[in-house]
């Protein structure tokens, strides 16, 4: 059973997340953000994976709080669910058009932590959503889990369609890593 649960308690948030990368594609979302709800539900739906995530945060001060937070606690229950990364493809890359849009997504399962972002948006929000916080949730998601990830906007020009296709991207990119080949740790050092 691939399942990770993450309990994150500070004095700005307080998170719950429950992942089992072996679901259907059941999930249940609560940030208190509808735009950033729509956008995790996107990545459980689309990468079939069960996602449980409930946020309280200081939304009276902003979302940030509770965005990069919530990156910080999906990011340890993944790599709580993904355990010693043996016998997993490990890497994964994805193209989502979305309307008008065009994103990308690779990614590795690694263990070294690194993001390469690059998305020009344009607004400074969608709905309640401050479209800054795409970048810090994916920087808190990447360096929590320890993936390597690289994902872009390759061009568009509504906000929605490619902060959506991103989260699209990362799920399938995502989904495609985490399938089982049946071999031990893929690496020539034998270790990630």
């Amino acid at each position: 059973m691939r399942i990770g649960e993450i309990t994150r308690t500070t004095k700005e948030t307080d998170i719950t997340i429950k992942l089992d990368l072996d679901g259907t594609g059941k999930v249940s979302i609560d940030t208190g953000i509808g735009f950033f709800d729509h956008m995790l539900t996107a990545l459980g739906v689309h990468a079939g994976f069960d996602l449980d995530v409930k946020v309280k945060g200081d939304l009276y001060v902003d979302g940030h709080h509770s965005v990069e937070d919530t990156g910080i606690a999906l990011g340890q229950a993944f790599a709580k669910a993904i355990g010693d990364k043996s016998g997993i493809a490990r890497y994964g890359s994805f193209y989502i058009p979305m309307d008008e849009a065009l994103c990308f997504c690779s990614l590795d399962i690694s263990g070294r932590p690194f993001l390469v972002y690059n998305a020009s948006l344009t607004n400074e929000k969608v709905g309640e959503f401050d479209t800054c916080l795409t970048e810090e949730f994916f920087r808190a998601f990447a360096f929590n889990s320890g993936i390597t990830l690289h994902i872009r906007e390759e061009y568009g020009s509504n906000d929605h369609h490619i902060i959506e296709a991103m989260f699209k991207a990362l799920a399938h990119a995502l989904k495609e890593a985490v399938g089982v080949n049946g071999g031990g740790v893929l690496s020539t050092k034998g270790v990630l």
